[in-house]
């Protein structure tokens, strides 16, 4: 089993029971306790557990797909209303697991376009629309977060390139570093980054500064961020700096 696949399980089997022992993990993964013990350092390194004498217990677990969803429908919807028309037909974009990219991709429907995704919330959004060509990237369940990661997804978005990247994040932090909660997630994004003409950042405000201790980019590597965020906040100076375009929306009821 690659350590990717290790890192996935050992953070589902932490979230499920928040707590887990090197014994316990060895046998689940069939693994040596010494692979288990390096495994949960590396996660420990970033951010994601902390070790206790025989295992590890949970620092911070991401809210579920469908948890995450149910929040901040209005914000995000006002963001994703704003990426939209960004895009031009006939035009292709690659949307990542958001819950406000998949607000984006019901702005979509009926568009002559063209999407990428491992988001699998939005190609049920978008699989009966014939005016979309739709691709669906492979690669491992994660049921919690409706998507396909691992190195099957990395792998296919090596064979692709289009226009723009919308992505979401756990956080932003003041230098304007994107970050996420979960290390699994991480490469399949950067493979995004690197597949995409222009990237765009699609968070709301709560994501000022957010969570997250895995840093998915710097701020050079976006181009536009889209967020109803304060316009004096400091994260939002720090891109502004960086020479991204910052397109602030009003929130619902301003």
């Amino acid at each position: 089993m690659l350590a990717e696949q290790r890192h996935q399980l050992i953070l589902r089997a932490l979230r499920s029971g928040g707590t887990v022992t090197v014994t316990d993990l060895a046998d689940r993964l069939d693994a040596s306790a010494a692979t288990v013990r390096r495994d949960l350092l590396k996660l420990e390194e970033d951010g994601l557990l902390t070790r206790v004498h025989g295992g590890a217990v949970i620092e911070e677990a991401p809210a579920p797909f469908a948890e995450a969803a149910r929040t901040r429908v209005d914000a995000k919807d006002v963001i994703a209303a704003e990426a939209a028309a960004m895009i031009e037909d006939g035009q292709s974009v690659i949307l990542d697991s958001g819950s406000t990219v998949h607000r984006l991709a019901r702005r979509l429907r009926g568009r002559r376009v063209t999407v990428i995704t491992n988001n699998l919330a939005v190609y049920e959004e978008l699989v009966q629309d014939e005016n979309i060509e739709l691709m669906l990237l492979g690669g491992m369940v994660l049921r919690e977060s409706r998507m396909l990661d691992g190195f099957m997804a990395q792998d296919n978005l090596r064979q692709v390139h289009a226009d723009w990247l919308f992505m979401g994040a756990c956080g932003v932090r003041a230098g304007g570093q994107v970050m996420d909660t979960t290390v699994a997630e991480v490469p399949a994004r950067r493979a995004m980054i690197a597949a995409g003409d222009k990237v765009a950042l699609l968070v709301d405000d709560t994501k000022f500064p957010g969570t997250g201790m895995v840093k998915i980019c710097d701020p050079e590597d976006l181009d536009v961020v889209v967020t109803n965020a304060p316009a004096d906040a400091s994260s939002c100076e720090a891109l502004r700096e960086a020479g991204v375009h910052v397109v602030r929306v009003d929130p619902p009821g301003a």
